[in-house]
C-alpha cells in the first residue's frame, strides 16, 4: 500500500476473501460512497480487498510510557502491510498514573481502563474491521486494550510498547519508586530536598513503562501468560531495536490469526487465567493485576473469583525478586530470557498448564519449544541470576499475593508481600476520609510506630475510580515505617508499592463496607499468615456504627466521573462497568 502516490484506478478490483466483515463497506455498487472515502486517505484496490485490521494506538506527549508509540504502531503496520492486510491505525485516550498520583486526577485512571475498552470497541465495531493489534504503554492501557480484544472477538494480538531502562545516580540503578520514596525521606529528614531534585534528574532516562514488576510490566507479562500475546514479547525494552522487531512479527501474526480464524475465545480459557495468576504471583507482580484479571475473565465469560488468587499463590512458590521488593527490573529479567524464562520454570514444576492455547496457535509447552529451538530462550543451566530462583529454592514457598477476609473485609481484601511472608500486626487506627488528608499527616510527622492508616472513600465507586496512592504509601515507606505501620484503603496501589499496604476493601465505604465503621482508635489486627484482617468491634456494634452512618453523597454528580462512578461494579468482581460482564 502506497499512503504517498494516489492509488491506480481499478474498475475490477480484485475479489474480497470470504467471511471478512469489512465486505460490508467495501464490496457491491452501493459502497461506492465508501471506497471513495478510503481512497481519499491512499488506499488502493488491493487495500480493498484485503483484511482490515485495525492498530489501536494509544500514543500521546502525556507519559513517557507512550510517547514512543507512534513508532512501536508503524512496525506493526509495516508488518500488516507486508503480510497481506490493510492496516488502519486508530486513537484512543491514555492517562499518566506517575503524574496524575497524589491529585484529584487520578481518579481519572481506573475510568480510563473502561474508556479505552468502550472506544477500541467501538471503533472495531463501527468500522466493520476484522482484526485488530492493540498496542499499549501505561498501565491501564493494557487491560484496556486486552478487555477491547475479548469483547468484539476478532482475530486479535496485543502489543506492549516495552519499559524504560533504569536510571543511574551516583552509580546505581533508581527508577521513579526512589523519587516517590525519597518525597517520605524528605519530610523525615533523611534525604535533602537538592539530593532529592538529583534524584529527580537522573530516574526516568527516557520512553518507556516504569521499569520495575509494576502494573505495566505485570499486565505485559501477564498477557504472555494468558496467550494473548506471543511468549518473549513483553521484556524487549521500549528503546532498543528488539521492541521494532517484536510490533512488527505482531503484524504479521495477526494476519495468520485472520487466515486461521484464531479469537480470543479460542484461546481464553479457565486454565489461561490460572496461569497468569501463578505468573503473577512467581513474579511478585502487581496487585492491580487482581483487578484486571477479574475483569477481563469477566469480559471472557470466565467464572473467577477473587479468592482463587489466594488459593494458587498458597501453592506457588515466588521465584523472583524484582522491584518493589527487589532491586533489579524488566530489563533485567529479558537479558536472561525474558518471561518465557519464569513460565519454564513453573511448567516444569507443574505450577502452570503447558497445555493451555497461545494466540500463535500453539500451546504454552508448544511455544516454549519454539522459542527454544530458535535461540531465543537459553537453556536454563545456563541462566544464573541473583533475583531469579529456580522452584526447587525459591524466595519464598508461597506467592506474593494474599487475599484477606476479616470483618473489615468480608469480600476480600489484597496484599503484596514485599517482606516477610507471616508478617503480623496489631495497632490503634488513624481514619481519614481522602487520601489528601492521610498524605498530610504523614508529611507532617504524625505516624507513629504501631499505627493502622485507614483510607476510605476511595473505591471505585465512592472516589470514583479507585485512586492508587503510591504518594502516601511510599511516604510511609520513605519516612522510615516500612514494616511497623500498615495502610489498608478501599482504594488500590501502584505496582511499585512496598511493606504492609493493603488495598481492594470490599464493600468499600461508599456502599456500607464495614472500612466506613471504623473510628480513631480502634484496634486493628492483621495476620498475614492467617489472611485475616479485623476490627476489634462484635458485628452489633459494626451493623450500629454503620446504621448510624448518613449517606454519603457522590463526589461528582456531571460528567465523566460522575457517569462511570454509577457504573463500577465492586473491586472484588474487578470494577467493571460493562453490565453484560458484571458478576455481584
Amino acid at each position: 500500500m502506497s499512503r504517498q502516490e494516489p492509488p491506480e484506478r481499478d474498475p475490477e478490483p480484485p475479489e474480497k476473501a470470504e467471511g471478512l466483515r469489512s465486505r460490508e463497506v467495501t464490496e457491491g455498487a452501493e459502497r461506492a460512497p465508501h471506497r471513495a472515502m478510503f481512497r481519499a486517505m491512499g488506499f488502493d484496490d488491493e487495500d480493498l480487498a484485503s483484511p482490515m485490521v485495525g492498530v489501536a494506538n494509544p500514543a500521546a506527549d502525556i507519559t513517557p510510557c507512550n510517547v514512543h508509540l507512534d513508532d512501536v504502531a508503524d512496525a506493526a503496520i509495516d508488518g500488516i502491510d507486508a503480510n497481506g492486510g490493510m492496516p488502519i491505525e486508530f486513537g484512543t485516550v491514555t492517562i499518566s498514573d506517575a503524574i496524575s498520583m497524589g491529585t484529584e486526577g487520578m481518579k481519572a485512571s481506573l475510568i480510563s481502563r473502561e474508556v479505552i475498552a468502550d472506544s477500541v470497541e467501538l471503533v472495531a465495531f463501527g468500522e466493520r474491521m476484522d482484526a485488530l493489534v492493540t498496542v499499549a504503554g501505561c498501565d491501564k492501557n493494557l487491560p484496556g486494550m486486552m478487555m477491547a480484544a475479548i469483547r468484539t472477538d476478532l482475530p486479535s494480538v496485543f502489543l506492549y510498547g516495552g519499559s524504560i531502562m533504569p536510571g543511574n545516580h551516583e552509580g546505581r540503578e533508581v527508577t521513579v519508586q526512589n523519587v516517590f520514596e525519597g518525597v517520605g525521606a524528605v519530610s523525615s529528614g533523611e534525604m535533602t530536598e537538592d539530593e532529592l531534585v538529583a534524584l529527580e534528574h537522573d530516574a526516568c532516562p527516557g520512553a518507556g513503562s516504569c521499569g520495575g514488576m509494576f502494573t505495566a510490566n505485570t499486565m505485559a507479562s501477564l498477557s504472555e501468560a494468558l496467550g494473548l500475546a506471543p511468549l518473549g514479547s513483553a521484556s524487549p525494552p521500549a528503546e532498543d531495536p528488539s521492541r521494532y522487531d517484536t510490533a512488527e512479527r505482531a503484524g504479521e501474526l495477526v494476519l495468520e490469526c485472520v487466515r486461521e480464524d484464531r479469537r480470543p475465545s479460542d484461546v481464553l480459557t479457565k486454565e489461561s487465567f490460572e496461569n497468569a495468576i501463578a505468573v503473577q504471583v512467581a513474579l511478585g507482580g502487581s496487585t492491580n493485576a487482581v483487578l484486571h484479571l477479574l475483569a477481563l475473565a469477566a469480559e471472557a465469560g470466565i467464572d473467577l473469583g477473587i479468592e482463587e488468587f489466594d488459593e494458587i499463590s498458597r501453592r506457588t512458590p515466588k521465584i523472583a525478586n524484582l522491584q518493589p521488593g527487589g532491586t533489579r527490573v524488566m530489563n533485567d529479567l529479558h537479558e536472561l530470557g525474558g518471561v518465557p524464562v519464569v513460565v519454564r520454570r513453573l511448567v516444569e514444576g507443574g505450577y502452570v498448564h503447558g497445555d493451555a492455547m497461545t494466540v500463535t496457535g500453539r500451546t504454552v509447552a508448544e511455544e516454549l519449544a519454539e522459542l527454544e529451538r530458535r535461540g531465543d530462550l537459553p537453556p536454563d543451566e545456563e541462566i544464573e541470576a541473583d533475583f531469579l530462583r529456580p522452584v526447587s529454592d525459591p524466595f519464598h514457598e508461597e506467592g506474593a499475593i494474599k487475599i484477606l477476609t476479616g470483618n473489615l473485609a468480608p469480600d476480600g481484601a489484597v496484599l503484596k508481600v514485599t517482606g516477610e511472608d507471616k508478617w503480623h500486626h496489631e495497632g490503634p487506627v488513624r481514619v481519614f476520609e481522602d487520601e489528601e488528608a492521610a498524605m498530610a499527616y504523614v508529611q507532617e510527622g504524625g505516624i507513629e510506630s504501631g499505627d493502622v492508616i485507614a483510607i476510605r472513600n476511595e473505591g471505585p465507586q465512592g472516589g470514583p475510580g479507585m485512586r492508587e496512592m503510591l504518594g502516601v504509601t511510599a511516604a510511609v515507606v520513605g519516612a522510615g515505617h516500612e514494616d511497623d505501620v500498615a495502610l489498608l484503603t478501599d482504594g488500590r496501589f501502584s505496582g511499585a508499592t512496598r511493606g504492609p499496604m493493603i488495598g481492594h476493601v470490599a464493600p468499600e465505604a461508599y456502599v456500607g463496607g464495614p472500612i466506613g465503621a471504623l473510628e480513631d482508635g480502634d484496634t486493628v489486627t492483621i495476620d498475614v499468615d492467617a489472611r485475616t484482617m479485623d476490627v476489634d468491634l462484635t458485628d452489633e456494634e459494626l451493623a450500629d456504627r454503620l446504621a448510624a452512618r448518613e449517606e454519603p453523597e457522590p463526589n461528582y454528580t456531571t460528567g465523566v466521573l460522575a457517569k462511570y462512578g454509577t457504573a463500577f461494579g465492586s473491586a472484588a468482581n474487578g470494577a467493571v462497568t460493562n453490565p453484560g460482564a458484571k458478576r455481584e
